[in-house]
């Protein structure tokens, strides 16, 4: 089973798991009497003060009708008035009654508890995570239904230089994707760590640099330029690796570009990477910016068998 294939199977088991224990397979919610369409609705009112049928319709997803019906119901139960909007005698606006503002005071509570509960079961790291996943999948749900994009890493910065943590983090990024695609382990996991302990001593040297791309200051990318280790003037491209969700966003071209700038403004010779044969996107990444493939051979300088290669960029 492919990562993809993983991550949906995973998401779509998930989804149905919340609904169930949500309590959204029943026909009343959030220990009220009133099914789901109503409690959000609800929601939305005292979310928004005052709110158009319309609104509501577009919100919900609903068919005009149903809102409608709803509505009436809601209205007849005292939970909502309504009133003339001031710009359009024709348009009415629905607000809580103080019935209303007790059934939503109450559906919150409710709702806190449950979210409070289950948070207590998660270590403070995967309630960040939770937070920040659901918020970002709910609004590539509403993106798909409104036919819209979101910009989702638009709050990604890239910074250089060291910063605390990165090198088990950029260890750890390559330990798990390596070890989930291409079966390395332990030993390829120790060089990364091992490389990246001997750059750090070096990284203020003028010839050396980082990139690290960063989200909520988490780092979820990197790349660097060793201008030592090579020697004839010629600057080695190590650790370009990205988190799974940042992959196929242009986060990567971003950071080849800084590294490529880079080997420019320094005057190398050339820039050299090593990698193998079965990562075709970042072969494809590395040809857009001049590298050519310079050698080709079986070896195991990651830990097993694989067939190598050595990728050339030419500065003029």
């Amino acid at each position: 089973m492919s990562a993809e294939s993983k991550i949906i199977k995973e998401i779509r088991l998930a989804s149905r798991l919340m609904v169930r224990e949500l309590g959204f397979m029943n026909n009343t919610l959030a220990a009220t009497d009133y099914p789901p369409s109503a409690v959000h609705t609800l929601l939305e009112v005292e979310t928004k003060g005052s709110i158009t049928a319309a609104q509501l319709v577009h919100i919900l997803g609903l068919e005009k009708s149903s809102v409608s019906r709803m509505l009436a119901k809601l209205v007849e139960a005292g939970e909502l008035k309504e009133s003339v909007f001031p710009e359009d005698m024709r348009t009415k606006l629905l607000s809580l009654t103080e019935k209303g503002q007790k059934t939503v005071a109450a559906i919150n509570r409710y709702g806190d508890e449950r979210v409070i509960a289950a948070l207590k079961k998660l270590d403070p790291f995967k309630q960040n995570a939770v937070s920040q996943g659901l918020s970002s999948y709910a609004r590539a749900l509403q993106a798909c239904r409104d036919n819209t994009d979101i910009n989702e890493h638009g709050s990604i910065k890239i910074v250089t230089g060291y910063h605390a943590g990165m090198i088990g983090r950029i260890t750890e990024m390559h330990g798990s994707y390596y070890a989930r695609e291409h079966d390395f382990g332990s030993f390829f996991e120790g060089k990364v760590a091992a490389g990246l302990v001997d750059f750090v001593a070096r990284i203020d040297k003028p010839c050396n640099q980082i990139w690290l791309a960063m989200i909520n200051e988490r780092i979820v990318g990197s790349v660097a330029i060793d201008g030592q280790d090579l020697g004839n003037n010629e600057a080695h491209l190590r650790w370009f690796i990205l988190d799974d969700g940042c992959r196929g966003s242009g986060l990567g071209k971003k950071l080849i570009a800084e590294a490529v700038n880079f080997c420019d403004e320094q005057s190398f010779s050339a820039v050299q990477l090593w990698t193998f044969n079965k990562l075709t996107a970042a072969r494809r990444l590395y040809e857009t910016f001049g590298f050519e493939l310079s050698k080709e051979w079986e070896g195991v300088q990651w830990g097993s068998p694989i067939t190598e290669q050595q990728f050339t960029r030419r500065i003029n």
